[in-house]
C-alpha cells in the first residue's frame, strides 16, 4: 500500500511540476552584485537580505590558493576556498563549486574567503527568484522526503532528505521555552482540572490529548497565531482543490490543507490551524485544534487546544482507508507551538501544568500510539 502511495505521490509531482511549471508569469528581474573582499580573510557584509526562494550564486566560485590552513574559519574547507553566511553568528558553509549557495531560510549574506589570500578578491553575486517549476519541484520533493521519513523512520527519512536537498521539519527542543516558576492561580488549576483530557472523533472514539491552553481573547489568539505563521485549516477537501489550483496559477503556495472534524465539550473544534512546507503538507504538518472553554480567567477567554504533527501516512484502524500518522511523541508538537507563538513576542509567560488523571499513554481515533509526560502547556497572552 505505502508503495502505491509514494508511486500516487510522486505523479501529484510529476503533474505539478508540468501542469503548472510551464508557462506561468514573467519571473521577477534578477540582481548581480560586486564586492572586493579582503585579502586578510575578514567577513564583508554585503548587504544582501535572502529569501528561500531565491537562488545565489557567486563567480568566480574559488577565492585563491593559499599556503596556510592555520586558524581557518571553516576548518573542513580547504584555505583560500570561498565561505558564506547567512547571519553574522552563523556557522560558515562553503560556496560549492559552481559558486551556488542553498538558501534553505531567510538570511543575511555575508563572503570571505577561508583564511588569507595574496590579494584581495572581486567576485559577483548572483540573486534570481527560484522558477515556478523548480519551486514546485523542491517542494514536492521535501513531500517525498518527508513521505519516506513518517513511514520507514528518521533515519530513511533523513538520508532522502539530504539525498534531495530537501531538509525534514524538526520540533524545536523543550530547553528553548521560558517557562514561568510561579505556581498557577488556584482557580484557573481547577478550571484546568475539569476539562476533558482527551478529544474524541464523531464515532466516540477517544483520540488526542488536550496538551496546550490559550488564554486571551479571540482577536489575540488570532492575532498571534497569524504571527507565528499558522495557517487556517481548510474545512472541505473540495474547497482545498480549489484553492490550491487558484493559488499555484497565482505563484503563490498553498498552506490549508483539510484537517478532519474532531470533538470537546461535544461539539466541533471552533479554529483548526496548521503549519508545514508549502506542498510537503501533504505529507507532514505541524497541526492543532481550539476548543473555546466554558470557563474564563481573569475575563479573558481559555482555549483548550489538541497539537499533533503529521510525519506521514498510515492505515486508518477504523476502516482501513488511508490517513495521516502522528509523531507519537506528543511534547515535541507541544513544545513546537509554544515555541512558535513565544518568538512573536506576544507570550506574557507560559507554565506546565500536571493535572489529575493526566494522559501519558493512549491511541489517537484512528489508532496510532502516542506518549507524553502529561503535562498541559498554559500560555498566557499579553
Amino acid at each position: 500500500m505505502f508503495r502505491k502511495l509514494l508511486s500516487a505521490l510522486a505523479v501529484v509531482t510529476f503533474s505539478c511540476v508540468t501542469l503548472f511549471g510551464q508557462d506561468g508569469a514573467s519571473a521577477p528581474a534578477t540582481k548581480d552584485y560586486s564586492f572586493t573582499l579582503s585579502a586578510s580573510g575578514t567577513w564583508t557584509d554585503t548587504g544582501i537580505t535572502l529569501q528561500p526562494n531565491e537562488t545565489v550564486q557567486v563567480s568566480p566560485a574559488t577565492a585563491c590558493t593559499a599556503s596556510s590552513n592555520d586558524n581557518l574559519p571553516l576548518s573542513s574547507a580547504p584555505a583560500g576556498s570561498l565561505i558564506a553566511k547567512l547571519a553574522a553568528d552563523a556557522t560558515p558553509i562553503q560556496v560549492s563549486s559552481n559558486g551556488d549557495i542553498e538558501i534553505s531560510q531567510a538570511g543575511h549574506l555575508f563572503l570571505a574567503t577561508n583564511g588569507k589570500c595574496p590579494a584581495s578578491k572581486t567576485v559577483t553575486v548572483h540573486v534570481a527568484p527560484l522558477s515556478q517549476k523548480d519551486r514546485l519541484k523542491q517542494q514536492a520533493e521535501s513531500a517525498a522526503a518527508i513521505f519516506l521519513q513518517g513511514q520507514f523512520g528518521n533515519t530513511v527519512g533523513d538520508a532522502a532528505g539530504k539525498l534531495l536537498g530537501t531538509p525534514t521539519p524538526t520540533a524545536a527542543t523543550a530547553a528553548s521555552l521560558k517557562i514561568s516558576a510561579a505556581p498557577l492561580d488556584p482557580r484557573l488549576r481547577k478550571d484546568i482540572d475539569g476539562l476533558p483530557r482527551r478529544v474524541n472523533d464523531q464515532f466516540k472514539n477517544l483520540g488526542d490529548m488536550v496538551n496546550f491552553v490559550l488564554i486571551g481573547s479571540e482577536a489575540d489568539v488570532k492575532s498571534i497565531l497569524t504571527a507565528a505563521n499558522w495557517h487556517v485549516a481548510d474545512t472541505s477537501d473540495t474547497g482545498a482543490v480549489v484553492a490550491a489550483i487558484n493559488n499555484t496559477y497565482q505563484n503563490q503556495d498553498y498552506m490549508a490543507m483539510p484537517m478532519s472534524t474532531l470533538y470537546l465539550f461535544g461539539r466541533p473544534q471552533d479554529f483548526g490551524y496548521e503549519m508545514a512546507e508549502p506542498i510537503a503538507m501533504v505529507a507532514s504538518r505541524h497541526h492543532f485544534r481550539l476548543w473555546k472553554a466554558s470557563f474564563t480567567w481573569n475575563g479573558q477567554p481559555v482555549w483548550a487546544g489538541a497539537g499533533t504533527h503529521d510525519i506521514g501516512f498510515a492505515k486508518d484502524k477504523r476502516n482501513g482507508s488511508v490517513t495521516h500518522k502522528i509523531d507519537p511523541n506528543l511534547d515535541g508538537e507541544r513544545t513546537n507551538i509554544g515555541d512558535s507563538l513565544q518568538k512573536t513576542g506576544k507570550v506574557q509567560s507560559m507554565s506546565y501544568y500536571s493535572p489529575p488523571n493526566a494522559v501519558t499513554e493512549a491511541k489517537n481515533a484512528t489508532g496510532d500510539s502516542y506518549t507524553s509526560d502529561g503535562k498541559i502547556l498554559i500560555i498566557f497572552l499579553k
